[in-house]
């Protein structure tokens, strides 16, 4: 399997998602249509479905100039352009012969889905490399639930989140953990990425196990301590 990140807006990603020798693609999040038809134009892709982590605009507005079904969370109907096939979570589909195993991690939205493919997993904003996303509808309690879900893939499960914001999600991490060996090595390989232009994605697993704070947070109560100091961060 390959996944080809696609920059959109100004801090977004879609993601182009196909098996190696195959020439069918599906396209997770297209915040815009342009860059991801030009980016499957380039790779020799033809997009066969789009898979929807969430509702929020600056994640499906291509969805319905893209013109492909449109896969999203079953009580996500009326909240996602183009929606036509639901998703329920465990419900596992293939699509581009890829076997999408689907799960509901509401806090962020409450139809939130992250999409568990071969290796990798699709989280959308609710698990960003060394962050997490806002809790726009959920809770705490939610969001720790979600994360706990997303804490025990396999280690090794390449995350591909829906933006850039790695540096950020780090320098504040060592606020809430400044003696982290772990987290200051990340964050000189992120900025060393970003300098060059390149993105900071994949994370893996085990890499937010050991540099993510929100994934290490012990309790809810934990979590929902840091989620508000992230809130007031400026860095």
């Amino acid at each position: 399997m390959r996944v080809v990140p696609v920059p959109c807006l100004s801090d977004n990603y879609a993601y182009l998602v196909h098996l190696e020798g195959s020439r069918e693609a599906i396209v997770v999040d297209p915040s815009e249509a342009a860059p991801v038809r030009e980016a499957a134009a380039r790779e020799g892709l033809t997009l066969v479905a789009v898979l929807a982590t969430h509702h929020h605009p600056d994640h499906v507005g291509g969805n319905v100039e893209l013109a492909l079904p449109v896969y999203a969370f079953e009580g996500d109907q009326g909240r996602v352009p183009g929606h036509s096939v639901n998703v329920v979570e465990g419900q596992a589909f293939t699509v581009a012969g890829l076997r999408f195993v689907p799960l509901h991690v509401p806090g962020h939205t409450t139809g939130a889905i992250a999409y568990v493919v071969e290796d990798a997993v699709f989280t959308g904003d609710t698990l960003f490399v060394a962050g997490c996303g806002r809790l726009f509808e959920g809770t705490a309690e939610m969001m720790f639930a979600s994360f706990a879900k997303l804490a025990a893939l396999p280690p090794s499960t390449r995350v591909y989140c829906g933006h850039e914001y790695t540096a950020s999600n780090l320098r504040f991490a060592l606020t809430v953990e400044p003696e982290s060996d772990a987290i200051r090595a990340a964050l000189a390989g992120a900025n060393a990425k970003r300098e060059k232009g390149e993105p900071t994605v994949p994370s893996t697993i085990a890499d937010e196990l050991a540099t993510n704070p929100f994934v290490r947070a012990k309790t809810a109560a934990e979590f929902g301590a840091v989620r508000a100091a992230k809130d007031t961060f400026r860095g």
